[in-house]
């Protein structure tokens, strides 16, 4: 059901695979934001076009069961970075925020958690992040940038520190602005009625001071002037570009961030193409306000959501293509993926601002539903990995660190739990399963959902949910009406016993599997709850740093370039 069969040979053996190892190609990541793994011709789209991805998939490896270690960015990356379960290094919460708020809130990656752009560093390689990062930026001052990309392996960065959001273009869908309107204007409703009661009570010399209701009255003010201006406040805290440590446009320009930031593509690789070099291009597309330029608009038979996949294959296919011209394609290892699923609350009334996830139930933010968690996976690294080869065994975006760190020549971690596994051998044909017996599905600290790859007996891929969203309204598909689904509470239901699904035969999640319908479901169950119990027993207590005291504005730590709240400026090259 993904792409169509192709003959495929081994290029090599066991011995030739550590000779791979020891090569140390460059590596080039590529990761969308949002987008849907049925969006991709290659996955099987036929409506949509992109012939860059697929083509880096047909001269390259596609992965069918690829796994993101969160439905939401802020831990998915986390994990992707670091080859841990965000749960691990406390990129996570235990209340609602699900990925963090602000640019200036104290959260972010831990300082003490290792990245496999830290080890390649390390071991001589030129590293480079350009796109979106969404992963802290400061803890204490505006200017320590303990969680920058800079502090964690990369030589050099150019893009938002935080992320696209609808917000950024003023959208009637919004992450935070309505939210807060909302809020605020509840909060002057209730302070001007309490400043009326208390001036009545002046009147009636009930109470002998008017202080209190003029308290009141200025603090109403207050919070009517910045519920006026709060969208002007996410426009300029949350929606700019730093080049490494310096804020070079405050608000970004939507219209020159595209080729902005592809100019720094080539400018990197040309820089670079000696090596040995690593770059991690974190598009901005899909994520609404899907960004797109004048020459894409109207192209796609699926709207605004798609021009704005069409523009990002485009903007893969320049990057290949400038992989070409510098003759750089044979010793560069390529990975296209998405952080997570399309967002399926993402519309306005009958226009769909979010992708598709195919025969997938579910989406971004719901928990362990595969709608949300299954990705692109794609690997390209011509003459070394078999052309057309499609392998569906159970794999993770977390995978992708131990791969890149050993084939960089550098060592795991031996200090700390690495949840991903190295995919070369299964890359190369030379393994032909995947290292990975259980994958664990965390909603914040929640687990929701873990699948278990028996391959005793009859080989099958069980799925065991312990929690789902309610979707809303009833009979939906998603939590229509929410930003995002919830991880707990009266959203969630919580399964006893829980769900339990055949993904070999059901991929969809379609038929809910029971003790009278699958006699080994007892049997299953318990073993999954046994390697949860295993799995659990091995976390540590961290903090938090997606939770309420490390993920609200703290007007202290915002990045300004110039005298706060005067943020306003454009540094980069206007002719790019």
């Amino acid at each position: 059901y993904i792409l169509r069969k192709l003959k495929y040979g081994f290029l090599r053996t066991p011995s030739a695979c550590r000779d791979v190892a020891d090569s140390r190609p460059n590596i080039l990541l590529m990761m969308a934001d949002d987008l849907g793994i049925g969006d991709l011709g290659c996955y099987g789209n036929k409506t949509l076009r992109t012939p860059n991805i697929d083509r880096l998939a047909e001269d390259g490896v596609v992965l069918t069961q690829h796994i993101a270690a969160a439905s939401v960015c802020t831990p998915s990356r986390a994990a992707f970075l670091t080859g841990r379960y965000p749960i691990r290094s406390g990129m996570v919460s235990s209340n609602a925020f699900r990925v963090l708020q602000w640019t200036a809130a104290a959260g972010g990656l831990p300082t003490n958690e290792i990245t496999f752009a830290k080890i390649l560093r390390d071991q001589g390689y030129a590293t480079g992040l350009i796109g979106k990062w969404h992963l802290g930026l400061n803890c204490e001052s505006p200017r320590d940038h303990c969680h920058h990309p800079q502090a964690h392996g990369f030589d050099s960065f150019l893009g938002m520190p935080f992320s696209m959001m609808a917000d950024c273009a003023r959208w009637e869908l919004s992450e935070k602005r309505a939210g807060l309107e909302r809020s605020l204007g509840l909060w002057v409703q209730v302070l001007a009625v309490g400043s009326l009661t208390l001036a009545a009570a002046r009147l009636t010399r009930l109470t002998s001071s008017w202080l209190p209701a003029l308290g009141a009255a200025l603090a109403a003010a207050v919070l009517l002037t910045a519920a006026r201006f709060v969208g002007h406040l996410i426009l300029h805290a949350d929606c700019f570009l730093m080049r490494n440590h310096t804020v070079t446009q405050q608000p970004l320009d939507l219209d020159r961030a595209t080729p902005l930031l592809l100019h720094e593509v080539s400018s990197f690789l040309q820089r670079n193409k000696h090596g040995p070099f690593l770059l991690f291009v974190s598009f901005l597309h899909v994520h609404v306000p899907l960004v797109t330029t004048k020459g894409f608009l109207g192209r796609s038979r699926h709207g605004l959501y798609g021009d704005n996949v069409e523009e990002m294959d485009w903007m893969v296919g320049h990057i290949l293509d400038t992989l070409d011209q510098e003759g750089l394609a044979d010793r560069t290892l390529v990975h296209f993926t998405s952080d997570h699923g399309g967002c399926l609350e993402s519309r306005l009334g009958t226009n769909q601002y979010g992708g598709w996830n195919g025969v997938y139930k579910g989406g971004k933010g719901m928990g362990g539903w595969e709608g949300g968690i299954r990705v692109p996976g794609i690997f390209r690294w011509p003459g070394v990995l078999p052309a057309g080869r499609v392998i569906q065994e159970p794999t993770s975006l977390m995978d992708v660190f131990p791969t890149v760190v050993q084939l960089g020549g550098g060592q795991v971690p031996q200090d700390r739990v690495i949840d991903g596994r190295d995919l070369l051998p299964l890359l190369l044909g030379t393994a032909q399963h995947s290292d990975h017996e259980f994958l664990l599905h965390y909603c914040q600290r929640f687990l929701h959902a873990a699948r278990w790859q028996q391959r005793d007996q009859d080989p099958t891929l069980w799925k065991v949910h312990f929690m789902t969203p309610i979707f809303q309204p009833e009979g939906a598909g998603a939590c229509y009406g929410k930003v995002v689904c919830p991880c707990i509470g009266e959203g969630v239901v919580q399964h006893d016993p829980p769900l339990l699904f055949d993904l070999s035969r059901d991929p969809s999640e379609s038929h809910v599997l029971t003790p009278d319908s699958e006699p080994r479901f007892h049997q299953v169950v318990g073993r999954v709850r046994q390697a949860v119990e295993e799995h659990q027993r091995s976390l540590g207590t961290v903090r938090q740093q997606l939770g309420t005291l490390n993920n609200l504005w703290r007007p202290w730590l915002q990045p300004c370039c110039g005298p706060f709240p005067l943020c306003w400026c454009d540094t980069e090259d206007q002719g790019q």
